[in-house]
């Protein structure tokens, strides 16, 4: 006999789930999202973006209108992507949503908001597990499970 509906409730109450917009990603959203409806747990959605140069904020600056120049900086795309699978989550009637947008390497970024929020499980989609590749220490399913400070499950979305 399994466990019981209220322990899973309790081992699953918050999910760690990293997008960066690609549909493989949205797949491990939707089942990530799925399992916190069953068990009534919140979504922690994470996406990394790269430092952008100041030289070519400033170039792109220069191109658009006054009054929106504020609106470039290396965060705007990943906030987008965010926002967008945050509604996209919450239409499937989930209504604890957060959205994290961290600077640097997608599997730190996963890592250190499911640390920071005392996360429950990480859930990865396998892209880039392919082959040879699954055993390369840079990505991101791989990085995440061996220094998770929780479970981890890697959804298969290729």
């Amino acid at each position: 006999m399994g466990p019981r509906p209220h322990k899973i409730r309790r081992m699953y109450g918050s999910i760690v789930v990293g997008t960066d917009g690609s549909d493989t990603a949205k797949e491990a959203v939707r089942q990530a999202a799925e399992l916190a409806k069953a068990v009534g747990g919140r979504i922690l959605l994470v996406s990394a973006y790269e430092p952008v140069p100041e030289s070519r904020l400033r170039q792109e600056r220069t191109e658009l209108p006054a009054d929106v120049t504020w609106m470039v900086n290396p965060r705007e795309d990943v906030q987008g992507v965010l926002d967008a699978e945050a509604e996209r989550i919450s239409d499937t009637g989930i209504s604890g949503v957060e959205t994290f947008a961290r600077e640097g390497d997608p599997a730190d970024a996963i890592l250190d908001v499911a640390e920071e929020q005392g996360a429950d499980l990480i859930v990865v989609g396998n892209k880039g597990m392919t082959g040879a590749r699954r055993f390369l220490l840079g990505s991101v399913p791989n990085k995440v499970s061996h220094h998770a400070p929780c479970n981890v499950m890697i959804v298969r979305t290729t």
